[in-house]
């Protein structure tokens, strides 16, 4: 059995691999060498991205005595044949909400998924069972997303070369139709296979202690009612994937990128995508700061206003019927000329540092994947293994997670503990963990802890000289830029050293 579960006394470093900042554009992305433990053919071609993954797989010291040799197994520690492994990528979405260009910046690339894959499907020794599964936002097309990922062509090549079958889950139930953003209807989907599962976290929650203001709580559709069931005294419930919960071990493919609600999303926020019903997830408070909510900035009268306007409408609209295609564009293009535009300057929906619900829902799913098992019940120790790493190869700041400009990064990140990972990304982008609550109060004292560990604790290994050392060390020079609701409350103290934006 692997000696290896969630490391909450991070017990082992996280790694920093550094590359170059390009994928491989042809599926199936197999290697462009033949490294001594790949036991298939390689591309024709290089794929600097895989060499990358590789890297930080070696950087981490995994299986390090047979390193170079065809029995090198890295993954070994967290993988034995006859596992059930779940790889949980970004998929969020599959377009970018107003730039043409593609998602490489967007969701986790098909290259990093395939050395993964690769990799886990040594350590099984052809026994037992992969799963690429995630739910991804409401009114992404995942079709679309894995024709980009080329997961096709990845299961493909699986199927032919080794007899071996990659599974790929759309965990979502439905899917929300909209028009400019707008709801107007739901298609069902066949979702998770295996169901789903209802946990309570109850007085665990991070939303206990706010329970004065969960009447004011928002998911992710109109209906707050159904959000209010789920969050509300004791109850603080979410509605979790089987799939997920059933597995011997998770491994965790996050994108590198800022986020508009958490600050920046890595490991933590990506488990937004093993719910079933993203309406349980609260995503913000309505109102404005005096109002005890965290909707906006600010407390002015034209915030005042737009909040009853917005009520009234979300009322209202669902009554509208067949006529709702008809108004939804107009509607809210009516709303951006009155309001604002929240993707370019506006600042609503919680999209802003001041957000102090989305890092709570975030938690309460973190402990529900390290404690709650297949069955949801509460176990004493860690009820999976879990191993994470993050593509950096192409990252997206700024206006994420939805429309980030692509910050070529060539970084690739892997720990076996996920608060220890996003503390290291923080840093390298250039953020103060201490001003992400995300991050911050991952590390506090909880029954159901994340980290049994300080910060200062975290130590970090890296090919790149100014990424080696303690977590304090790393000069953070990549500078990302934050999302505009987040600029200048997110970034790190520099003392006057200015931190220069680089590729490497």
């Amino acid at each position: 059995m692997p000696n290896v579960a969630f490391d909450l006394e991070c017990t082992s470093p996280v790694a920093i691999g550094v590359g170059p900042a390009d994928y491989d554009a042809t599926p199936p992305f197999s290697p462009g060498r033949a490294y001594p433990e790949y036991s298939f053919c390689p591309a024709p071609h290089p794929n600097h991205a895989y060499e990358t993954v590789r890297e930080t797989l070696r950087l981490l010291g995994l299986d390090a005595a047979r390193f170079g040799t065809p029995e090198w197994d890295p993954l070994a520690c967290v993988v034995v044949p006859g596992d059930m492994v779940v790889l949980k990528p970004n998929f969020v979405r599959d377009f970018r909400e107003t730039h043409p260009d593609p998602a490489d910046c967007l969701t986790t690339h098909g290259t990093v998924l395939r050395a993964v894959i690769d990799y886990v499907y040594k350590a099984l020794d052809g026994k037992g069972r992969i799963i690429i599964a995630d739910a991804p936002q409401n009114d992404c097309d995942f079709e679309a997303v894995c024709r980009q990922a080329g997961l096709a062509e990845i299961q493909r090549f699986y199927r032919e070369r080794a007899g071996f079958n990659i599974e790929v889950y759309d965990l979502r139930p439905e899917k929300a139709d909209k028009i400019d953003g707008v709801i107007v209807g739901h298609s069902r989907l066949p979702g998770d296979p295996a169901g789903y599962v209802k946990i309570n976290l109850g007085r665990h929650s991070a939303f206990y202690e706010i329970n004065h203001l969960c009447h004011l709580l928002y998911g992710s559709e109109y209906d707050m009612s159904e959000l209010r069931r789920h969050q509300s005294g004791d109850v603080h419930e979410y509605l979790i994937s089987r799939t997920v919960l059933s597995a011997d071990v998770v491994i965790s493919l996050p994108k590198l990128k800022a986020h508009k609600k958490t600050g920046l999303t890595v490991n933590m926020k990506n488990l937004v995508g093993i719910n079933g019903n993203k309406n349980w997830l609260p995503h913000h408070r309505e109102g404005t700061p005096l109002e005890g909510g965290d909707q906006f900035a600010d407390s002015r009268w034209v915030r005042r206003l737009e909040r009853r306007v917005v009520e009234r409408f979300k009322r209202a609209f669902p009554l509208l019927g067949p006529i709702r295609p008809l108004v939804a564009g107009p509607v809210k293009g009516l709303g951006k000329r009155v309001f604002g535009d929240t993707n370019r300057d506006t600042i609503r929906s919680g999209n802003w540092y001041g957000n102090d619900t989305t890092w709570r829902m975030c938690l309460d799913l973190n402990r529900i994947l390290v404690y709650a098992d297949a069955e949801g019940n509460w176990q004493d120790a860690p009820a999976r293994r879990f191993f994470s790493l993050v593509d950096g190869i192409i990252a997206g700041e700024g206006t994420g997670p939805l429309d980030p400009p692509p910050r070529p990064a060539g970084v690739i990140l892997a720990g076996f503990n996920p608060v220890a990972v996003d503390l290291v990304a923080a840093r390298l982008m250039g953020f103060d963990y201490q001003k992400i609550p995300l991050l911050r109060c991952a590390l506090e004292n909880h029954p159901l802890t994340l980290a049994d560990f300080s910060a200062q604790d975290v130590e970090v290994v890296s090919n790149h000289e100014g990424y080696h050392g303690s977590l304090g060390g790393i000069d953070g020079s990549l500078g990302f830029q934050p999302h505009f609701g987040w600029k200048g409350h997110i970034e790190l103290e520099t003392r006057g050293v200015h931190l220069e934006r680089s590729t490497v």
